[in-house]
């Protein structure tokens, strides 16, 4: 390993102890970015589906995909407006044309206890554990012995008791959410998230160095009002911190309503977030009977654009709530973008 040369495979380890995978569309996957997520939505169940292609030009820099599920338990023995949620969440992060390969399986829960008689009002708290698996895939290196004066075209003799390196461990998460509304029209809200509580450690091999997972930090709030009779305003913000790096993201969509039916969302979705620093995140939605598809692409605005050629990354995302069946229940204000 301590001759290991491709600059590329150098940014991926860095970049795997430094920070998390994550989604520009992070208001489309609620349990990566706040355990308090869970079962905060309007509706029995929701299934959700992300995925993110990174500085494809870059060989495959990084590929990123992710898919929930969360639901609601007890509806029947708790107080009316409280929610207790269940989820379970299976990530996948592939690095450097997978070389470097990392599985994330979690489970949380988290209470949305309301503040007053409406239920316009809640306060959460959600946990998340987490089992991790990471795989370094060494048949994919590129090693200085290999390199001559027409390139890389020999054989490697370092020599690995086998051709995959791989760690496991367990990680804890937290997070809290306030969320309100003034009328059941509008909503509003303000969370914050720590993840890697337990700060495991990461190590590839036994006489290498050891690294501590970094806390990664984050703030988040947004919310939505009506502008109009078929417009709504949806605006987020996200802050992160982890390891020294920051990451913060403000944006906004406009809604239009295409269906005159109220009992029935069918709405277009058109909006633009902005990576401080980073790129600008134009997106497109539609949602129709429960399912919500955006998609979204960075423009890459960096010192990176040279290398990247100023594209930033494809993003799909996917959600699917399934409405209750009671035509007169009341709807939640809950947090959409």
């Amino acid at each position: 390993m301590k001759k290991v040369l491709v600059p590329l495979l150098l940014m991926v380890c860095i970049s795997a102890y430094a920070q998390d995978p994550h989604f520009s569309q992070f208001f489309s996957s609620p349990l990566t970015l706040n355990p308090a997520y869970t079962g905060k939505f309007d509706g029995t169940f929701r299934v959700a589906g992300n995925y993110r292609n990174q500085w494809p030009t870059i060989n495959n820099a990084f590929t990123t995909a992710t898919a929930s599920v969360d639901f609601a338990l007890l509806q029947n023995r708790i107080p009316e407006f409280d929610t207790w949620g269940v989820g379970i969440m299976g990530l996948n992060d592939q690095s450097g044309n997978k070389i470097l390969n990392n599985n994330f399986i979690s489970v949380s829960t988290a209470y949305h206890k309301a503040l007053d008689e409406n239920g316009y009002h809640t306060l959460t708290v959600g946990f998340q554990g987490t089992y991790a698996n990471k795989r370094l895939d060494l048949t994919r290196v590129t090693f200085e012995d290999q390199l001559t004066a027409f390139g890389f075209t020999r054989a490697t003799d370092e020599v690995f008791n086998n051709s995959n390196v791989t760690i496991d461990y367990f990680d804890v998460n937290a997070g809290m959410l306030y969320s309100g509304s003034t009328n059941g029209f509008n909503n509003f809200y303000l969370g914050a998230s720590t993840y890697h509580i337990s700060r495991p450690e990461e190590k590839f091999t036994s006489t290498g160095e050891k690294f501590i997972l970094n806390q990664r930090l984050t703030v988040h709030g947004g919310g939505y009002v009506p502008i109009g009779r078929i417009t709504t305003f949806h605006g987020s913000f996200i802050h992160q911190r982890q390891a020294g790096a920051t990451e913060t993201v403000l944006g906004g969509a406009i809604a239009f309503n295409l269906s005159d039916d109220e009992d029935i969302e069918t709405n277009l979705y058109t909006g633009l977030w902005y990576r401080f620093g980073d790129a600008f995140i134009p997106y497109v939605g539609i949602e129709f009977s429960g399912f919500r598809l955006g998609y979204s692409y960075d423009i890459n605005n960096s010192s990176l654009k040279t290398a990247s050629n100023s594209r930033g990354g494809n993003e799909i995302s996917l959600i699917f709530i399934r409405k209750p069946s009671d035509p007169g229940r009341k709807k939640l204000g809950c947090p959409k973008f």
